[in-house]
């Protein structure tokens, strides 16, 4: 029986990293972290004016041309909110939540 070969081209590659297939799938895994997001997001407390907006404000979007690179296919989960970076990262009186961080972890599969 004859060995298998295999030869790589890295056109080929490169077509699949952009094809509709891969960002179909980086959409999919994008959508089950902010589900994850959403479901542990802080809401704020019942005198929060912004109370439930964070949690609101979780968006996919796909990127044909994305990565370090820009020669894949990729989809960004972000948050809109105008305070999201502060409930991400925290500031001196606010502790960091980390949620995107948690909802990749946890999520992506």
């Amino acid at each position: 029986m004859a060995a298998a070969r295999f030869r790589m081209s890295r056109r080929g590659v490169g077509q699949l990293l952009r094809s509709d297939l891969v960002l179909a799938e980086m959409v999919r895994r994008a959508e089950v972290i902010k589900g994850v997001a959403e479901a542990i997001a802080p809401v704020g407390g019942p005198e929060d004016p912004h109370r439930g907006l964070y949690k609101d404000s979780f968006f996919v979007q796909p990127v044909r041309r994305g990565g370090r690179r820009r020669d894949r296919a990729v989809a960004v989960v972000g948050n809109t909110a105008p305070h999201g970076a502060h409930v991400e990262y925290g500031t001196e009186r606010v502790r960091a939540h980390h949620v995107l961080l948690r909802a990749a972890q946890a999520g992506g599969r």
